[in-house]
């Protein structure tokens, strides 16, 4: 016997968290600055119904470093944005990604004589 899976229909579409284009190019940015200056050498991109993630890895088989959410469902309370480090604590929560990657950019500053 076949089991026939019913089609989707447009009411059933539920919408999926992702990163726009602005938002992906900003964190694509930093991440290639991060790979020239040594740090990160991989990454990961999840996209699911409640949350998209994009993660940065040192070495490909290890746990990532850090990764940055993106939880539409939080964006009138604490922010839709947050920065997880690579033991699962939330490092920075907010509404404007700028603002969540401000501690990342400050690994990248050197000082220029």
């Amino acid at each position: 016997m076949s089991v026939i899976a019913p089609f989707p229909s447009v009411w059933d579409r539920r919408p999926i968290a992702t990163f726009d284009r602005r938002e992906l190019g900003r964190i694509l940015d930093l991440y290639g600055r991060m790979v020239a200056a040594g740090h990160w050498r991989d990454y990961a991109l999840r996209i699911d119904l409640d949350v998209a993630v994009f993660a940065a890895f040192r070495r490909h088989s290890e746990r990532p470093e850090i990764r940055i959410e993106k939880r539409p469902a939080l964006r009138q309370k604490q922010g839709a944005f947050a920065l997880v480090g690579e033991h699962g604590a939330v490092l920075k929560r907010g509404h404007d990604l700028a603002g969540v990657l401000a501690p990342l950019e400050r690994r990248l500053m050197r000082l220029v004589r």
